[in-house]
């Protein structure tokens, strides 16, 4: 009922996986010749259940990255996966196959908040799935939510106890929002307030502080050396090619930035496939874009990034931020040192007013 992804119901002939495995091979193919030669550092398999997919089907996919793009020997590559749709035996099959980081949708160990938000498992079932991905990975990553309906502040608490307790590389804290296209924004749920919701924050942040976790981004935690490389390549506004069933994709080209969305519904990515039609939609951000779409990213890093790390992927001069930038820091939101920017403590508590300061008028 919160959830806004790309997600579609399996018929009775179930999932076509042979079929799907072809058009990716053939839409990553096609996509070659505007990443050729590009070093590959990460390859993300989402959202949500890429582990209905066998453990062989993951393995064709991933020789073919490696077989049409150089992918680097250290890559991280990630798997995500929701306990109800896990099947003990693949973890160790997955890891087999290449994958070195498995990401869990566990949100609650609260079986009752796990009935509000629609979920499939139980917190048995999270608990079991966290056990297998410790004993196969050397890092992985437990997704929670936090200021869920009627949730009190004891019950996040206890939610954030019962995953430490399984000591995680990675914890991602994400504050449940209510998406346009879903039940709950439609009917929305008796939620926490804000002062509630922001005591939950406060807790979480603090916790983890205290448990030797660092806060590098708005929602994500990690043990030193288990920062998520997939993500920080999205939050310093690197390029990524996205292939399959409603894929974004952002690459820098000679002649701008492109962002690429693949057909959404699976049947329709499927049928295009076989006419070498992928893309539904593609267009270039505009010079007037550009600096609302690299600090909505770049902002959400604690320790933000170098000045001239706006340059490099815009290829827009310091020029056309430097009156926003001024602006933000008169406002206390933003601090600029050693030619870094990054949010100071009352911009990280509104990172939504210190990013819609870079939002040109135009752009609505």
């Amino acid at each position: 009922p919160y959830c806004d992804f790309n997600s579609h119901a399996v018929r009775d002939a179930g999932i076509p996986e042979e079929a799907y495995l072809d058009a990716l091979s053939r839409d990553l193919q096609a996509a070659l010749p505007g990443v050729w030669e590009r070093r590959v550092i990460s390859v993300f398999i989402g959202g949500g259940t890429p582990s209905l997919m066998s453990a062989k089907g993951l393995e064709r996919l991933l020789d073919d990255v490696r077989l049409y793009l150089p992918l680097a020997a250290d890559a991280e590559i990630t798997l995500e996966a929701n306990p109800g749709t896990v099947e003990a035996a693949r973890f160790a099959d997955y890891r087999a196959a290449g994958v070195t980081r498995v990401s869990l949708g566990i949100q609650s160990f609260d079986d009752t908040q796990l009935q509000r938000l629609g979920r499939i498992h139980d917190s048995s079932e999270a608990r079991a799935a966290i056990e297998l991905a410790a004993r196969q990975f050397d890092t992985w990553n437990i997704d929670l939510m936090y200021a869920l309906p009627e949730q009190t502040l004891e019950g996040a608490q206890s939610d954030l106890r019962a995953a430490l307790s399984y000591a995680p590389p990675h914890l991602s804290c994400y504050h449940l929002t209510l998406e346009p296209n879903t039940l709950f924004y439609r009917a929305p749920p008796p939620l926490p307030d804000e002062d509630l919701s922001a005591d939950m924050q406060d807790m979480i942040e603090q916790t983890l502080a205290d448990a030797g976790y660092q806060h590098y981004e708005t929602s994500a935690f990690a043990r030193p050396g288990h920062r998520a490389r997939h993500n920080l390549n999205y939050w310093t506004f690197g390029d990524y090619l996205g292939i399959g069933a409603g894929a974004h994709g952002k690459l820098s080209r000679h002649d701008g930035i492109v962002r690429e969305m693949r057909h959404k519904h699976p049947a329709a990515y499927m049928e295009g496939a076989a006419r070498g039609e992928f893309i539904q939609e593609s267009r270039y951000v505009s010079a007037r874009e550009l600096p609302f779409e690299f600090m909505m990213n770049a902002l959400r890093l604690l320790d933000g990034v170098p000045l001239s790390q706006f340059t490099a992927t815009t290829g827009l001069p310091l020029d056309a931020v430097e009156a926003r930038l001024v602006e933000a820091r008169g406002r206390g939101l933003l601090s600029i040192d050693d030619a870094r920017i990054k949010p100071t403590e009352l911009g990280r508590r509104f990172l939504n007013d210190l990013i819609e300061i870079f939002l040109d008028e135009r752009d609505d």
